[in-house]
């Protein structure tokens, strides 16, 4: 079990580390936005901690050079002895050049090459230097050598919901971190198909990159506050047109383009209003606490490791600082 960090700030999530691992989840992971870093926070985390797995789910890949994200994973690898993931998402082309001002070109093309080299840094740990010659990145440093590396090798993990990035990470990533309004639809009809032939394509074994996906968790005593702060959340992504494939496969495009018209008033409850019922149950556990372990049974099949995440859109920092306290109590196996 896996809980998203969604305190609110680093030190927020440096006490909800510590919880997690006091109610026996298995990891936490860290986001990453305009506002805030992937990587820093885990630092902290690690040296708080002393037997949860840490990582980024997701750190943008993007908006940093190679060697950047390979060192900082060597570091808290290091500091963590031996329990970090990496975790690492395109980002939207928005994203990319209006927040970072990064070129976005051929993501998935520039996901699997840079999974590859960091493979490389990663195996470059005892010595004998780094050479890389791709399409997309060049490095050459020939005393590249990682004194106190924990491991021989970190795993990966690469977010993705369309066909393009879920092909790049089955060639070549531990694990694919499923977007939260993916559906449980989406993830057996697509994501797992798609994995396992680009698996197959790339010559490695079945399973070997894992549906590692998020899971929208709102508990609330009231069923419907339950599902209109899950609807919120939900409402929000769907702003965003490059996951309305996910609403094709259900025939609801409607939905989407009901949320971006809303998204231009900036009307947070008429983009909750967008989001049916129904589309909810397939994406979220939204419901009293009495009834949320069975729900959660639902993703028996599809994942080992569900990535829970309280929804945060719309929501009051008391409402999200008790849903979270309702997952701890609920999901924890301490």
């Amino acid at each position: 079990m896996g809980l998203v960090l969604m305190g609110g700030s680093a030190r927020a999530d440096l006490e909800l580390a510590r919880r997690a691992e006091a109610a026996g989840f298995d990891g936490v992971y860290s986001i990453e936005f305009f506002n805030r870093n992937g990587y820093v926070t885990l630092g902290a985390i690690a040296g708080a901690t002393s037997r949860i797995r840490i990582g980024t789910a997701i750190a943008n890949a993007f908006t940093r050079s190679p060697l950047v994200h390979a060192s900082a994973a060597m570091d808290l690898d290091e500091l963590s002895g031996g329990r970090m993931v990496l975790g690492l998402g395109s980002a939207t082309r928005r994203m990319n050049e209006d927040w970072y001002g990064v070129p976005f070109r051929a993501p998935a093309a520039r996901m699997r090459e840079l999974v590859e080299l960091l493979r490389a840094a990663f195996a470059a740990q005892k010595g004998g230097g780094l050479r890389f010659d791709g399409k997309y990145w060049k490095v050459n440093v020939p005393h590249f050598a990682r004194p106190g590396a924990a491991r021989s090798s970190i795993p990966i993990w690469v977010a993705a919901v369309n066909r393009g990035m879920i092909a790049a990470a089955g060639a070549v990533a531990d694990g694919l971190v499923g977007h939260p309004i993916a559906t449980r639809r989406w993830h057996r009809e697509v994501t797992l198909p798609v994995l396992a032939s680009a698996e197959a394509s790339a010559g490695r074994a079945a399973g070997a990159c894992a549906l590692v996906p998020y899971v929208l968790v709102s508990i609330h005593p009231d069923r419907s506050q339950a599902i209109r702060d899950a609807k919120a959340q939900i409402g929000f992504y769907f702003t965003t047109e490059i996951y309305h494939s996910v609403l094709d496969l259900h025939g609801l495009r409607h939905v989407g383009e009901a949320c971006r018209a809303a998204l231009r008033r900036w009307d947070v409850r008429a983009m909750a209003e967008a989001v049916p019922d129904a589309l909810v149950d397939e994406i979220a556990i939204a419901c009293p606490p009495d009834e949320a372990r069975d729900r959660l049974a639902q993703w028996k099949g599809l994942t080992e490791e569900p990535l829970l995440y309280t929804p945060g859109v719309g929501l009051s920092p008391e409402r999200v600082r008790a849903n979270l306290d309702a997952i701890l109590d609920l999901f924890g196996t301490a």
